[in-house]
């Protein structure tokens, strides 16, 4: 890689956000380095549900199909990196420094950030091995796959009610495991209201037994389900939203417009990492990842001309 050259702007992160913002920049003949590690949110499921054309397709064969669109693109180029990837971004808007470990320093003018979020689940022995399967977080991912199952909802907050509200067409039986907790007096009567089921015992492990979730409580009572929610916590995958003091949420996502702008110049975000107006949260789904990406390299196509006749 030539140090001196500055690219037009530089994509971090190669999911379905960073894969999009390529393909937009380099059919708008912007110079664009994408630059990827291995590890994709996705990753825990073996089936993508919810995306127009792909149902039911593995996460990587998107993947795969989207990058060889974008590498076909003269102006757009892959560092797939190693370890840490990219360690730190400064500078400013015509004049962003990333530096990478193992490679040269990259620099370009403007930076779209599609580094996405990484999970914790709940630490309940079995969940992190049956995760993006028969344990999910997004209904609208895996809910199908459950339907007309007995569906559980690990928790005890305000948000099993509406969870289990939202599954009531795909499943009369809803079973929330409180792993333990008490629900407040509304959620109770809500789920009451709902004729979903509540189980106040802790859960002790949850365990897959051919297409079916056995959820193990403390005293040794189990329970078969089809599938299992779980609200996960979720964090930044990466220092950069910190390192460039950008606008965060209330919930820690990065706060854009519209057009995926940051709350500084020359620095975009797309994907589950980022915030737009009016959402309550960041939209966990590959394709509105996807439509994020093209929206933020479009707002880099758009800001570079304005700057060029301003």
């Amino acid at each position: 890689m030539d140090n001196s050259h500055r690219y037009d702007v530089a994509v971090i992160g190669a999911g379905s956000a960073g894969l999009q913002a390529a393909q937009t920049l380099g059919r708008m003949h912007q110079s664009a380095i994408v630059i990827s590690t291995d590890h994709y949110r996705n990753d825990p499921t073996g089936h993508m549900h919810n995306f127009l054309g792909h149902d039911g397709a593995p996460p990587a064969e998107l993947r795969l199909a989207a990058r060889k669109d974008a590498e076909a693109y003269d102006d757009v180029r892959f560092l797939d990196t190693t370890g840490a990837g990219v360690t730190r971004i400064s500078g400013e808007l015509g004049a962003f420094v990333l530096e990478i470990e193992g490679e040269p320093t990259v620099h370009a003018r403007r930076v779209l950030l599609a580094t996405g979020v990484r999970d914790t689940l709940p630490d309940v022995p079995g969940v992190a091995e049956n995760f993006g399967d028969l344990v999910a977080h997004c209904p609208f991912c895996h809910g199908h796959e459950y339907a007309g199952t007995p569906i559980g909802i690990l928790g005890a907050g305000a948000h099993v009610g509406a969870m289990a509200s939202m599954l009531q067409p795909l499943s009369a039986d809803r079973v929330v495991l409180t792993h333990g907790e008490t629900p407040d007096e509304a959620t109770r009567a809500l789920l009451d209201r709902l004729g979903a089921t509540v189980v106040t015992d802790p859960v002790a492990a949850v365990r897959r037994a051919e297409d079916r979730l056995v959820v193990t409580l403390a005293d040794g009572t189990e329970l078969t389900l089809g599938g299992m929610i779980v609200k996960t916590d979720w964090r930044q995958a990466a220092p950069f939203a910190e390192q460039l003091d950008l606008e965060l949420s209330e919930v820690g996502a990065v706060v854009v417009d519209a057009f995926g702008r940051t709350s500084l110049p020359g620095v975009y975000a797309a994907g589950d990492l980022a915030q737009g107006p009016g959402l309550p949260m960041p939209m966990a789904s590959v394709l509105v990842a996807a439509s994020a990406g093209m929206m933020a390299a479009a707002a880099c196509v758009q800001d570079a001309a304005l700057a060029r006749i301003a």
